[in-house]
């Protein structure tokens, strides 16, 4: 029987771009950096939230390889570098204050903190054109 789910990948342009956005500008956690020589040299890179445990979030370039051709590859890189693609929700207690921390540390952010019927919102994107929901809960 099923747990848990452990890991969510998201797509990225740029791998050591990805990991120094991720781990300087949101203040991720790097939990696993390694190149894997037996598997053709992948390389494993997961971070996650500081006080984050039960899910990492594993950073995986959009390029070809063995679960992906050329141009679904290609698709892919197009649909982030146009911004298209939503990734997912980062949880916040204070979305003001930490979209003035983001926005200061050189962030882009789509919207500003906005109040929502689920609680407080605002859009950003990571370095690649990912777009992700900062929001704080009503509550």
């Amino acid at each position: 029987m099923i747990r848990t789910m452990s890991h969510a990948t998201i797509y990225v342009l740029d791998l050591d771009r990805a990991k120094k956005f991720y781990t300087e500008k949101l203040g991720f956690e790097c939990r696993n950096d390694v190149t894997m020589d037996d598997m053709g040299g992948f390389r494993w890179l997961t971070v996650a939230a500081p006080n984050q445990t039960g899910l990492e979030i594993v950073l995986m370039p959009a390029a070809a390889g063995p679960t992906m051709d050329a141009d679904a590859a290609s698709q892919l890189r197009g649909l982030i570098e146009r911004g298209l693609l939503g990734a997912g929700v980062f949880q916040t207690a204070d979305c003001r204050k930490t979209y003035d921390e983001l926005t200061a540390k050189g962030v882009t952010f789509r919207s500003e903190p906005t109040e929502r019927p689920y609680g407080i919102e605002a859009i950003f994107c990571d370095d690649s054109g990912n777009w992700f929901s900062l929001t704080q809960p009503r509550g």
